[in-house]
Order: structure tokens, then C-alpha cells, then sequence
């Protein structure tokens, strides 16, 4: 009887690969010249960034005066971008660490640009509290150490304490597991590239890596640690983050539904960022056997899942301001929807509520270019919502003689600007100098989903 061919899951990566053609696929677009697609990218990104860093210079050597902020509204644009990019840096320890202990394999394919986006986009965050204090260059005081100041400490009950503390131990679990992903990559770079500076670099940074067994049964020791470790990260950062909020006695913040609600909506502006990255990187890469429309499929239903999450805090909000009995409370969130902010409040609803919901449509989930706009329209909606959220609570105090409304300045614009160029300079970086995938995982999961030959008559 002749043998049967079993399949047995849809393949994660396609073409039938085998080890050579992975490492070839990844590591010729870091070999060979770059594209003109790549230097039209960097080299808007770099103007951009270079626009924010001289807003940035002007406003710290004339004052933060050069801000649209006023007696009423103290919080607004440096806040709003600060708890943005924290978000946006949620979904790379969500791919990286829990999707691992969870087993799914389709993360191998994304997890290397998530992670390093999940860096880029802290280093765009921390930047937005410096700036807030006026003076950077006493930045080191946040921390707590052995000083000759006498009695003058911070304080521990201040939750831009706790950020400071949060952000820092993010970042720095971020890089090492970052890192410690890049290791066995970067031995292979080694390998492959020819003597000069790059294969110094390459080789001092892969730390000996020699591929043996015992080498490997190490690193996915340390991988799996570095994976539990950072976990509770994605759930403690933006929970801190949001008690910036709710520990607070203003109507409109003081909310326990907030840590949830903050944790959703970074995973949720985070993911549309990493699936709107791999689109581009899947294309100008050429790497479509790579990052298939099943990952594309599996992120978008995320974003989904945690679009209804947001949804729901929205609805939530609302019953309990109106069912408080608190005027104060309600009146804020009528404000929030017929006020002057009403425009942010709906463009905010419209994104990351309605729109999002298109990706229930398996047709849509399979237009790369609709996904696109999709991605991009969520994270102008959860930017817009932080802006909501900071503004619309403080914009309106208990006295009418205290109201006053609030609109950002060139300078915090091209702040905001500036940001961004950074985020993407140092991401065309990474992606001209490091394997966007990574390699070895990726080698890991070939076998899922081919189809092999079965003996009927084998017992």
C-alpha cells in the first residue's frame, strides 16, 4: 500500500524552508547595500528627530512658559505623550515573555522588532518626564541615594516616584532579554561577515556563543527565567502609570477600573504598533514567507479582544459616574462628551471603539493595506485618549472663574514630532545593522505544520 501524506497544522512559515534559507533570508538584507526605501525612511525620521531636538533645546533654555499650559490645565502634551509611549511599548514583553511561556509559536516571527520597539518606545517616554521637570540636568535626584542634601528626599508616596522606579527596571529587563534573544544571531553574523570593525562588534557583543548543546540548554534556562521575570512587568508598569491618575482626588481620575483599563490599552495601542511596523518590515524586507497573514490574522484578533476591553472601560466609566450620584463626577464625563473637547473624545471613541471592529471580518483581516490604516487610526485614537483624559478633568475645576481651555504650542508639537523621528531613526537602525528575526526561533518552528509521509500498514 503506498504511504499517505499527513498535515499536520497550517505552516507558521512558508516555502518549505530548511536551515540555510532562513539564515540567508535574514541576513542578506544586513549584507548587501541599502535600499533607497530604507534611506528615504531614515533620513525623514532623522529631520524629524532633529525638529524635536531643537524645540526641545529652546524650551529647556527659555523655560517650559514656551507651553500652551496655563493655572488650570498644569498636565497636558508632555503627560499625554509620556503615558502614550509606554503604552506602545507594552506588546513587545507581551509577545516576548507571556506568549512564550504560553507556548505560541506564531510569536517567533515578530517577537525581535516587538522587543526592540518595546525599548525604542520607552527611550521616547522617559524624555517627556525630563522635560516636564524644567531643570533635566537634576534628573539623578528621583532616585534615592547617599547625598549631602540634608533632609531633602523623594517622595515615596509620589506615584512619579514609583514611574521612575517602574520605567527604569522595565527598561532594563527590556535590554537583557532583548539582548540575550540577539546572542545566538549575532554568533551567526559573526560567522558570516568578513574581518573589519562589524565582525569585532559582532563577535565581542555574541559573548563566545559556539552553538553547542550544553551552550543552548543554558540559554533557554536563562530565556525562560528572563521570560517569567518579565512577565509582571507588562501588568505592574502601566498599572503604576495609571495610580498616577487615580490616586488622585480630581473627578475623572480617582478610578479603580483605571490599572485594568491602562493595561488593556497599552497592550492594545502596543500591538497595532508592532503588527503596523511588521506590515512595512514584511514588505521592504521582502519577508513575506516569514511574517505571513497569519500572523497578521492572529494580531489583528488581538487587537479585537482588547478593543472591547477599552470599549467596556468606557461604558464602565460612564454607569459609574452616573450612578455615583456625584454631580461632580458626572459632570465631568458629560463634559468629556458635549463639551469643548467633545471632537478628542469622539475621535477617540470612533478609533479604538468602531473602527477596530472591522477586524471581525475575516476579508478585511486579509487586506494588508485596510489592517494598515486600521493600526495607524487606532494609536492616533489612544493617543487622543490619554490627551482626553489629562485635559477634560483639569480644564473645568470647581469654579467657573477658574476655567480655562487648553492648546499645545509649535514647541510641543514639534516635541511631539520629535519623538516620533526618534522611534523610527532608531528603528531603521536596527533594522540595517540587526536580524529582524530572529533567526533560531524561527529555525525552531520550520517542522510546525509539514506535512509528513505515514505507512498506513506501520503499527
Amino acid at each position: 500500500m503506498a504511504s499517505t501524506e499527513i498535515g499536520l497544522h497550517k505552516p507558521l512559515i512558508h516555502g518549505d524552508k530548511h536551515l540555510a534559507q532562513v539564515t540567508r533570508d535574514v541576513c542578506e538584507p544586513l549584507e548587501r547595500r541599502a535600499s533607497a526605501f530604507w534611506w528615504i525612511g531614515f533620513l525623514i525620521s532623522l529631520a524629524v528627530l532633529i525638529l524635536g531636538l531643537t524645540a526641545i533645546t529652546y524650551q529647556i533654555s527659555t523655560g517650559i512658559g514656551t507651553w500652551g499650559l496655563n493655572n488650570t490645565v498644569g498636565w497636558a502634551f508632555d503627560i499625554t505623550n509620556f503615558v502614550f509611549w509606554i503604552g506602545i511599548g507594552h506588546a513587545g514583553t507581551l509577545i516576548s515573555a507571556i506568549l512564550f511561556l504560553l507556548r505560541q509559536r506564531w510569536r517567533t516571527s515578530v517577537n525581535r522588532s516587538a522587543e526592540a520597539m518595546t525599548l525604542f518606545a520607552v527611550m521616547c517616554a522617559g524624555l517627556f518626564p525630563l522635560i516636564h521637570m524644567g531643570r533635566p540636568w537634576l534628573a539623578y535626584w528621583v532616585f534615592p541615594y547617599p547625598n549631602f542634601r540634608g533632609p531633602l528626599w523623594i517622595n515615596f508616596r509620589s506615584p512619579l516616584a514609583w514611574d521612575a522606579f517602574a520605567i527604569s527596571t522595565y527598561f532594563i529587563i527590556s535590554a537583557v532579554f532583548w539582548y540575550l534573544g540577539l546572542v545566538p544571531d549575532l554568533a551567526t553574523l559573526r560567522d558570516r561577515t568578513a574581518a573589519g570593525l562589524r565582525r569585532s562588534l559582532y563577535s565581542f557583543f555574541s559573548l563566545g556563543w559556539n552553538g553547542s548543546y550544553r551552550t543552548w540548554q543554558r540559554y533557554e534556562t536563562v530565556y525562560m527565567l528572563l521570560a517569567g521575570l518579565a512577565t509582571p512587568l507588562v501588568v505592574s508598569v502601566h498599572t503604576i502609570v495609571s495610580m498616577d491618575f487615580a490616586t488622585a482626588i480630581i473627578p475623572g481620575w480617582h478610578s479603580t477600573i483605571f490599572p485594568p483599563y491602562f493595561v488593556a490599552g497599552a497592550i492594545f495601542s502596543g500591538m497595532a504598533m508592532v503588527l503596523f511596523l511588521m506590515i512595512l518590515v514584511r514588505k521592504a524586507m521582502h519577508l513575506e514567507d516569514y511574517i505571513t497573514p497569519r500572523h497578521v490574522d492572529v494580531m489583528s484578533k488581538i487587537i479585537v479582544a482588547t478593543s472591547g476591553m477599552v470599549g467596556l472601560a468606557y461604558l464602565t466609566e460612564f454607569f459609574t459616574a452616573l450612578y455615583s450620584g456625584n454631580q461632580y463626577e458626572q459632570f465631568v464625563f458629560l463634559n468629556r462628551a458635549l463639551g469643548p473637547f467633545a471632537w478628542a473624545y469622539w475621535i477617540m471613541v470612533s478609533c479604538n471603539v468602531l473602527i477596530p471592529q472591522l477586524l471581525w471580518l475575516r476579508g478585511v483581516r486579509a487586506k494588508l493595506g485596510l489592517v494598515l490604516v486600521i493600526c495607524v487610526l487606532v494609536n492616533v485614537g489612544m493617543w487622543f485618549e490619554r490627551f482626553v483624559i489629562i485635559v477634560t478633568s483639569l480644564h473645568r475645576d470647581y469654579l467657573p472663574s477658574n476655567w480655562a481651555n487648553y492648546s499645545p504650542t509649535s514647541i510641543e508639537l514639534a516635541t511631539l514630532a520629535g519623538s516620533f523621528g526618534l522611534f523610527f531613526t532608531l528603528f531603521f537602525v536596527f533594522c540595517r545593522f540587526l536580524p529582524v528575526i530572529a533567526m533560531g526561533e524561527v529555525k525552531g518552528v520550520l517542522s510546525h505544520g509539514r506535512r509528513r509521509t505515514e505507512n498506513p500498514h506501520e503499527s
